[in-house]
């Protein structure tokens, strides 16, 4: 199982969060294959990301 990272970085919680949702919810994909897991996660300098995994 191999994670894929989401090309951008928020600098708050809250809109990584909002683009996680997005995700959970198919808007940016095809409906037909949603992501099992979700995840925000916090790099080093404090900026946040969201990755997701099937």
């Amino acid at each position: 199982m191999g994670w894929i990272y989401s090309g951008k970085l928020y600098e708050s919680k809250f809109q990584a969060g909002c683009y996680a949702t997005r995700i959970r919810e198919g808007e940016s994909m095809s409906r037909s294959r949603l992501p099992r897991y979700v995840y925000v996660y916090r790099t080093k300098k404090g900026r946040y990301g969201v990755k997701y995994s099937w």
